[in-house]
């Protein structure tokens, strides 16, 4: 074909001699490139934004980076395929296919390194990969990759029948690096998919995204070991040991990754919830694989193991109501007004910010104390997670203020000693119950 093609060229004058139709097709090789290359930006421009839309909605990532990453992509990858097809239309000579091969190569290898940035993977890791595509395809298109991968084997030893080399590591960590990108990739897409559902409530959704990035690990597992060729049967002499080791050294984590399931399944504890644990107490702040994260009110969050809920008492406030009843005990003298009291009181609970209006707040005299009149307030707050003490200080901070400006006494213990009798002294009178130099602690 190539030599017709020629002999057509030279009857029309375009070239003189057979050699040269590499020029010719250097030249045609060039234009398409270029051609390609504007095909590409313009298709980028026109449907990038689109695409753009679509990862935005799959994956919950927006930002104006994500947006240029894609439509560079776009350009990259529309270049790449057309080179691609004009590639397997013809027999190109070598500086045609030199010029197809360096813009193949240049522009997949820009692909794969956008795609790895852009789903948030290290730097290094996007340009590694780029340049073992651009290798890769360079190496193939240009006398293959035989010569490179023969000179790696050469590089190892032999371990019974199986051949330890450079070519091997090399290929078992290309291979991770992939699987793992992609399935960055897919358990992203499929956790904002889970997450977006209006028919889950935030527990189902949480254990759906769970569950969904468990199977994407063990389907990358399978599919590295079928792409690597690794016989597992191998490994049966040391499957007893290994078991008995997973046994032992991995008892507690797989414990506690059950334990976090049943916890997702039952719904006892979810994201949101303000739990009491022993000496903790805040609000969960996610649910991990093998502890659960509380936020206290002071800022500092508790790592509390998923089995520890499990054996454990846990006080879960919103657990079926997010209303939490408070209770706040004062006392009022003897002598005080208490429908007036009782009145402040209901002024005071009132005009706190964060109590309920319904259920409504209820003020109850308790007991007559040796020193005081003894009131409780009860009342209800939906927002455990905002804390208590700060909202019974504000409450009792307008009681005081109530109290001082309708002149009630808070009572507070006080004891007088009257000494009727001293030692080389008579009996003390009224006037002298109390010598100044004893301390009225005393």
């Amino acid at each position: 074909m190539t030599a017709g093609i020629s002999a057509l060229f030279m009857r029309w004058g375009w070239i003189e001699r057979p050699d040269d139709l590499q020029y010719l097709e250097g030249i045609l090789a060039a234009l398409i490139a270029t051609t390609a290359l504007i095909i590409g930006w313009g298709l980028s421009r026109l449907i990038y934004l689109r695409l753009a839309a679509i990862w935005e909605r799959r994956a919950g990532y927006e930002s104006q980076l994500a947006r240029r990453r894609i439509r560079d992509m776009v350009r990259r990858f529309t270049t790449a395929m057309l080179i691609g097809m004009a590639l397997n239309l013809y027999d190109w000579s070598l500086i045609a296919s030199v010029i197809f091969g360096l813009t193949l190569a240049i522009s997949l290898a820009l692909f794969v390194n956008d795609l790895v940035r852009g789903v948030r993977m290290p730097d290094w890791l996007g340009t590694f990969l780029g340049l073992a595509t651009l290798i890769s395809i360079l190496a193939s298109m240009f006398g293959g990759l035989d010569p490179i991968t023969t000179a790696m084997d050469r590089v190892g030893f032999d371990l019974g029948e199986k051949r330890f080399s450079l070519l091997w590591v090399v290929t078992i960590a290309i291979t991770i690096l992939v699987l793992y990108t992609a399935a960055r990739v897919v358990n992203r897409i499929a956790g904002h998919i889970i997450g977006s559902s209006d028919s889950l409530d935030p527990t189902q959704k949480l254990l759906g995204q769970k569950i969904a990035g468990v199977v994407v690990i063990v389907l990358a597992f399978f599919i590295g070991i079928d792409t690597l060729g690794i016989d597992l049967t191998a490994l049966s002499f040391f499957s007893g040991a290994f078991g008995l080791a997973i046994g032992f050294g991995l008892q507690k984590t797989i414990g506690n990754l059950f334990a976090g399931i049943i916890l997702l399944l039952d719904r006892s504890i979810k994201p949101g919830d303000v739990i009491a644990v022993g000496d903790s107490f805040g609000w969960v702040n996610k649910i991990g694989v093998r502890a659960v994260s509380v936020i206290t009110r002071d800022g500092k969050e508790h790592l509390i193991p998923n089995e520890d809920l499990m054996t454990t008492p846990v006080e879960n406030w919103s657990y079926s109501d997010r209303n939490v009843r408070m209770r706040i005990p004062l006392g009022v003298s003897y002598s005080s007004d208490m429908q007036l009291v009782q009145e402040l009181l209901y002024r005071a609970v009132d005009e706190a910010p964060r109590v309920l209006k319904d259920p409504a707040p209820r003020i109850w005299m308790t007991d007559f104390g040796d020193n005081s009149v003894n009131w409780e307030i009860r009342a209800w707050i939906s927002d455990p997670e905002g804390g208590m003490g700060n909202i019974r200080g504000d409450v009792l901070m307008r009681v005081w203020t109530l109290f001082k400006e309708h002149d009630i006494e808070i009572p507070f213990p006080q004891r007088d000693l009257y000494i009727k009798e001293m030692p080389g002294m008579g009996k003390a009178g009224p006037e002298d119950a109390t010598p100044p130099h004893i301390p009225r602690s005393a």
